[in-house]
């Protein structure tokens, strides 16, 4: 019989390992140091809950069974995305790079058998395109398609969901002035504005975010490693921000600790405060709605507001040496705790998947389970 699915975190500390960070990036690099780790205590009996309120979830592990002749889920550092019915597509590192699933868990589809490993980045986007109808006569449809950021290929796809190629963007010019080899640019994000134009992401690489228009061509880059706040360090996930008046461009600046917010032509709005202690090593985010759920690498999941304030922290990690580590065996895991979120993905009916950067392959589902609140006490009595 096929078997569920524990956990996926993922987190590739995917910065240039000669950059003073070497906690287990990306495959080429993975640094993590390896010490002992401890198996924990059995599985509790009962349901596990994290965060609390209007905030609190069901912690399930078993929820995704894996397709016929496959015996795990392989190592997890990559990304996932939801669409509008709720079915679930995960990058993997082992087999098709991309797997996909239904809400309930079951599997549906998978492909890109020939990429190989290295699928980091996930975006998906609705878009127009043109459908002959019976009559003979083209109309536009919208449908959903996937962007894709591979590190290890450095280029960016755009596909269809069942994986057919529509087109895909070399990487920046050598032009720019910004590499001085191809090997230098490692994308590990994307992201797509309204208008069509294209954010990639160099997280693993230069630490720029590269900007195409509608059509795939080059535009320019902004950010880089350096020492005012328009510049980044290990830019590891993007996110569209629609909310406001003017689309803005939201960066999860992993080693600086903060998300930091960008125009649509590269220009620095602001971001969290690196010392306020609020992000640890965020590694991609994602808005539905008010709330955006930001996976932090280093032990635990974030909810913030449209403000980017604190909601909550989900599945904190007690113990440190636990955070941010690729190798954490399956038997170590802890129901409740995150060794190292390296996606987070918001569903339609609100719950959260989380990857896990991890060697065993870690996908956890957390499902809405709100307290109800205290009623007021009754008067007269």
């Amino acid at each position: 019989m096929l078997h569920a699915l524990l956990i996926l975190l993922a987190l590739p500390t995917g910065h240039d390992p000669s950059h003073g960070h070497d906690h287990g990036h990306d495959p080429e690099h993975p640094g993590s140091t390896r010490q002992e780790v401890s198996p924990r205590a059995a599985a509790p009996t009962g349901p596990v809950h994290v965060g609390r309120g209007a905030h609190r979830y069901r912690w399930e592990t078993d929820w995704l069974e894996l397709p016929e002749g496959r015996a795990g889920l392989g190592p997890t550092h990559g990304c996932l995305v939801v669409d509008n019915s709720g079915r679930v597509y995960l990058s993997a590192e082992s087999g098709p790079a991309v797997q996909v699933y239904t809400r309930e868990g079951a599997p549906l589809l998978s492909f890109g058998e020939d990429w190989g490993a290295g699928l980091h980045g996930m975006a998906i986007a609705t878009e127009m395109h043109e459908v002959e109808g019976l009559d003979g006569e083209t109309r536009p449809v919208a449908r959903e398609v996937l962007y894709l950021a591979h590190t290890a290929r450095r280029e960016v796809l755009k596909t269809t969901l069942s994986g057919e190629v529509l087109q895909r963007y070399a990487p920046p010019p050598t032009e720019a002035g910004l590499y001085e080899e191809p090997g230098q640019y490692k994308p590990t994000s994307v992201a797509v504005a309204p208008d069509g134009r294209l954010f990639v992401a160099d997280g693993y690489g230069r630490s720029y975010v590269h900007r195409y228009d509608a059509q795939g061509e080059y535009l320019d880059s902004f950010g880089g490693r350096g020492e005012g706040p328009e510049h980044l360090n290990t830019p590891h996930g993007l996110w569209l921000d629609t909310s406001g008046e003017r689309p803005t461009l939201l960066v999860a600046d992993r080693e600086n600790h903060r998300i930091a917010r960008f125009d649509l032509e590269g220009g620095y709005l602001g971001g969290t405060d690196p010392e306020s202690g609020l992000l640890r090593r965020p590694c991609h985010l994602q808005f539905t709605g008010e709330l955006a759920v930001v996976a932090d690498l280093a032990g635990r999941v974030t909810l913030l507001d449209r403000e980017l304030r604190l909601v909550a922290h989900l599945g904190d990690h007690p113990d440190p040496a636990q955070r941010a580590r690729y190798d954490v065996p399956r038997e170590a895991w802890v129901a409740g705790a995150f060794c190292a979120p390296h996606c987070a993905r918001i569903g339609p009916k609100g719950e959260i998947y989380v990857m896990d950067w991890n060697a065993s392959g870690r996908l956890t589902r957390l499902v809405p389970a709100p307290e109800e609140p205290e009623s007021a006490p009754q008067k007269g009595h």
